[in-house]
């Protein structure tokens, strides 16, 4: 399966690059490398430039000596110095307060500088690696500055980092105020899950083989499991997390995301808004639960001590988070979509910290076949085929199908047919924000949320979010090192259904 070109392969634009909070941990861990890997590559522009601007009182000289040694240990793969020198005349340096507008016009007079030294023609692409208390502010400060205009074929894009909003009426008024300076298109809500090269690949294998989309529909598909699972805690992040929890931080962005791409109808091209149209469409008829349905169908947790490891303690003992914490590390859901493809078809969808393995994973779990076959031989059970998409850490396809064991006995095995990137591609260690730049520079918003869609998604967990708010969580409940409370299990129980065993499915395909 090759991946999708949308942009046929063309050259972006000359552009220069402002990164606001570029002395944070998202410039160097992940867009630097990511820029390396694309300049590596040759798919960066030759006219192009880089503009930190940050709060830390730093010259372009100290900065760029800082990123030197930073990329030391944290690309992703080694820099050809000729590479890494053609990055460094590129890079400058801007300090400033957000909220400050004569920053701003020092910003305006660097990119003019910029753009005679290296010639990017007036395009800019603002990356907004700062708090979410300063989307808004950076923008109406863009506008202010003039640095957001497109005139004279010369385009300006902002890209932001997730979260847009923490419930719907946030996320309305953000979408309101950053819309008073930009327009839609100039819009680039990023989510670094869809910079996966599985999560690309989903749309090129339901689309582009015909023995994948007869199969994707109510008749064939028993019910979807999507699972996003880390081993780590809040990592010392507690005062954010307080404030943010499982349900927020990743359900109305990297677990719609992979809903909405999995459920979707074919779209009329590759073009963004077709794609996303259709992804739209799914979020709508998403059923938001009632009250009532909360309380049965979602479930939340809040991991403990370990008790395998006296080292490893519970949430409560992280810094910064109250002794009597209400704030949830996991949440289990049940949704259904109510359009005739996926009709009474549940989609399970369960995110947590401190879980026992690091993984993020779509799992199709087809219907059983009639055991009529089978019934005077020794098989006591069937198992349903699953197809897996498995989006980190290991990237690939996997089917798990029934094959009969060797011997003269009638017994079934499962078996594995499995598609891993590395192994088939040689694909070289990426940070997953390879793409998401590129797409950024050219133009291509497909693999990006549109207003609607984040409001949407808003819609849909605000019951939740309304009902976990009114009625406190008995945490904690689930150790540390477990795939969760007791209660997931009960929630995907009462249908007759369990979790996919990852553990197992893990250590078979080692």
């Amino acid at each position: 399966m090759n991946q999708v070109n949308f942009q046929h392969g063309r050259m972006p634009d000359p552009c220069a690059m402002v990164i606001f909070g570029a002395s944070g941990d998202l410039t160097k861990r992940k867009l630097l490398p990511a820029l390396c890997n694309l300049a590596a590559s040759k798919l960066l522009p030759r006219q192009f430039a880089i503009v930190g601007f940050a709060y830390g009182n730093a010259t372009t000289d100290s900065f760029r000596e800082q990123l030197t040694q930073d990329m030391k240990s944290l690309a992703t793969n080694p820099i050809e110095p000729h590479v890494w020198d053609w990055f460094l005349e590129r890079i400058h340096y801007v300090q400033g307060d957000f909220q400050d507008p004569a920053a701003y016009q020092r910003l305006a007079d660097k990119l003019a500088e910029v753009e005679k030294d290296h010639g990017p023609l007036g395009n800019r692409l603002h990356y907004l690696a700062v708090a979410p208390k300063f989307f808004a502010e950076v923008v109406r400060q863009l506008g202010n500055a003039g640095l957001a205009q497109e005139d004279k074929g010369r385009w300006s894009r902002v890209v932001i980092e997730k979260p847009f909003g923490r419930d719907l009426q946030s996320a309305r008024q953000l979408n309101r105020e950053i819309k008073q300076v930009l327009q839609e298109k100039q819009i680039y809500r990023i989510d670094h899950y869809l910079g996966k090269e599985t999560v690309q690949n989903l749309l090129v294998f339901r689309f582009s083989n015909s023995i994948a989309e007869p199969l994707w529909n109510r008749n064939l598909i028993d019910h979807v499991q999507i699972t996003a699972a880390e081993t780590v805690g809040v990592e010392r992040r507690g005062g954010y997390y307080e404030t943010s929890g499982a349900l927020r931080d990743m359900v109305p962005n990297h677990l719609f995301q992979l809903l909405s791409l999995t459920a979707m109808e074919p779209p009329i091209s590759f073009d963004a808004d077709a794609v996303r149209d259709k992804q739209a469409e799914v979020l709508r008829a998403i059923q938001p639960p009632t009250q009532e349905e909360v309380l049965t169908k979602m479930v939340r947790g809040q991991y403990g001590p370990s008790l395998r490891s006296s080292a490893v303690g519970g949430y409560r003992d992280e810094p910064d988070v109250a002794a009597d914490s209400n704030t949830e590390t996991f949440v289990a859901l049940k949704f259904t979509i109510d359009n005739w493809r996926w009709a009474d078809v549940p989609f399970y969808l369960r995110t947590g910290k401190c879980m026992p393995r690091r993984v993020t994973e779509i799992a199709i779990h087809f219907r059983r076949t009639p055991f009529v076959l089978f019934r005077n031989t020794p098989i006591k059970d069937l198992q349903p085929n699953k197809l897996v998409i498995h989006i980190q850490p290991r990237e690939g396809i996997s089917i798990q199908m029934g094959a009969k064991i060797p011997g003269p006995i009638m017994n079934l095995g499962q078996v594995n047919m499995d598609f891993d990137y590395a192994r088939e591609f040689h694909s070289s260690p990426a940070t997953g924000y390879e793409r998401l730049l590129h797409d950024c520079i050219l133009g291509d918003q497909t693999l990006f949320q549109r207003a609607d869609m984040v409001e949407t998604g808003w819609s849909v967990i605000e019951p939740i979010q309304e009902v976990w708010t009114a009625l406190p969580g008995h945490f904690p409940n689930y150790p540390a090192g477990t795939w969760g409370p007791e209660t997931a299990d009960a929630l995907i129980g009462r249908d007759g259904r369990e979790w996919r065993r990852i553990d197992e499915a893990a250590a078979a395909a080692a």
